[in-house]
């Protein structure tokens, strides 16, 4: 097991023992896979899914009983990449298992099997095939579907950011994976989505493929009295202090979203030495380091927008939340053109997924560059 010399993880999932609440949420979604049924969890980015899915998967009656597969297909663009994301992660899941689940794979799965390679130095098997050199994406497909219902034990495969399927150009591509898992009887699917709208659309609009096919998940934050405590337990049982004040600040700063509130108190815990207790004016050097850490792609992203964009940006940031985000007044009060620009300028600010709008009231994305641009562009530090 990795070596845990900071208690507030920051990427992957280590145990139970770092993972903060999400009891009830665990239960479900353990419940539904147990069953049979497909699960769809739906959560803005950064709350926690990943680690949710993660966590689900190390729990002993999946972990024993099931095959378990988990795939981002965030950065997919085509159903080939999709293709190969999910061969590849297959491929890497059995290696560990030996020679013969291997030589099943490529046996079954016979279009990928030029992927199958030995690597030169080592002798280990590899996976190792260009994206152009999957030909026939939906035959091949067509075989990663057979070979996990040909598993000798139950699968279950997580695919998060599922709804980047509807950004393919190819076309029916719901339709297609529908038509496979619907025929699914060893294989069991969670599809967890940050992009509310087009995951409703997908598996609540009586007109698209996957109508509900799935039961579903709606993952909030958690709740700030259980975040307290776990923050709180990590700190004193490593021999710091940290006030139930200072956490529940950090906790409504970032409204909850937790790798933002984990990335902050893995700071602070590295800045409060043994035996000292975490003070209130460390929080700032504390965002200070985190976002500074981010400041050259902070830059990057400027650089490449457009003028009309950046103003609506900045003004976003300066105010933290928009809800009349085209009215006469808040564009008099930032300066702009007219309420047309606006309106391009921050429908196109929303496709980049620099800003995002729940219930009207629209904030910079990243909750980190907001608060960068709010120090350099704004009033300073919200807070």
């Amino acid at each position: 097991m990795r070596t845990v010399k900071n208690p507030f993880i920051t990427g992957g999932y280590v145990s139970a023992e770092y993972f903060c609440d999400r009891v009830k949420e665990s239960k479900d979604v353990i419940r539904a896979l147990t069953n049979g049924n497909n699960l769809a969890i739906i959560s803005p980015r950064r709350m926690g899914k990943t680690g949710l899915i993660e966590h689900c998967f190390h729990q002993e009656e999946i972990k024993i009983n099931y095959y378990t597969f988990f795939i981002d297909i965030y950065a997919t663009d085509t159903l080939k990449e999709f293709v190969y994301k999910l061969g590849k992660e297959i491929f890497d899941t059995l290696k560990p298992k030996g020679k013969n689940f291997i030589d099943g794979f490529f046996n079954m799965i016979s279009s990928l099997r030029p992927a199958f390679k030995l690597d030169a130095q080592t002798g280990a098997p590899t996976f190792d095939i260009g994206i152009g050199e999957i030909h026939e994406a939906a035959s091949t497909l067509e075989e990663i579907f057979k070979y996990l219902e040909a598993a000798d034990q139950h699968c279950i495969v997580a695919i998060d950011e599922f709804q980047q399927i509807g950004h393919y150009p190819e076309k029916n591509i719901e339709a297609l994976l529908r038509t496979h898992i619907q025929k699914c009887k060893n294989t069991t699917f969670i599809f967890a989505g940050s992009q509310r709208h087009m995951m409703q659309n997908i598996f609540f609009s009586s007109s698209r493929p996957f109508y509900q096919s799935v039961n579903l998940l709606q993952l909030e934050a958690i709740q700030e009295k259980e975040y307290v405590s776990f923050v709180r337990h990590h700190f004193t049982g490593n021999q710091k202090e940290i006030s139930e004040e200072l956490v529940s600040k950090v906790y409504h700063l970032f409204e909850g979203h937790t790798w933002y509130i984990q990335n902050i108190f893995n700071e602070l815990y590295s800045l409060t030495g043994e035996n000292e207790n975490c003070r209130p004016d460390m929080l700032q050097e504390a965002v200070e380091n985190k976002i500074n850490s981010y400041k050259p792609l902070y830059q990057s992203t400027l650089s490449l927008l457009p003028e009309r964009q950046k103003e609506i940006l900045y003004a976003i940031a300066k105010e933290g939340k928009v809800t009349a985000i085209t009215s006469g007044a808040f564009i008099k009060k930032h300066g702009l053109i007219s309420q047309s620009s606006v309106q391009t300028a921050v429908k196109q600010l929303f496709d980049k997924e620099i800003i995002t709008s729940e219930n009207n009231v629209y904030q910079v994305y990243d909750r980190f560059f907001g608060l960068w641009l709010a120090n350099l562009y704004g009033t300073g530090w919200k807070w």
